[in-house]
């Protein structure tokens, strides 16, 4: 399941607020350094943060994938290595049982149950 993208409400917010200030006048100088210019860079810097920060969570979904998919091509390899294995020297055999499988003879088998007619 791929990761959810982040949105931001922040964002969202201050995209309009700037946009409301902008239609007062572009140029719009509030003092102690609070100008639409100065806002604008920074709704675009975290508007770039965001866009950064989705785009690496779907880097890490191909990779989480790939790594998946690596995992399963190395259990199907595993049990065929060990399946050689058994092959070669018997299911019974101690080389089986190094090899990480359980000798046949180690199996406890469940009792059945009588049928009750």
């Amino acid at each position: 399941m791929a990761r959810q993208k982040r949105k931001s409400v922040v964002l969202e917010k201050t995209a309009k607020r700037l946009a409301g200030m902008e239609s007062i006048s572009t140029t719009l100088d509030l003092g102690n350094n609070l100008t639409v210019v100065n806002f604008s860079t920074k709704v675009n810097a975290v508007i770039s943060e965001l866009d950064s920060y989705n785009q690496l969570l779907s880097e890490l979904d191909g990779k989480l994938t790939m790594l998946k998919q690596m995992e399963k091509e190395l259990s199907e390899y595993s049990q065929s290595m060990l399946e050689t294995v058994g092959s070669v020297y018997g299911h019974d055999s101690v080389e089986f049982e190094k090899a990480g499988g359980v000798r046949k003879s180690a199996r406890k088998r469940k009792p059945r149950k009588p049928k009750v007619s």
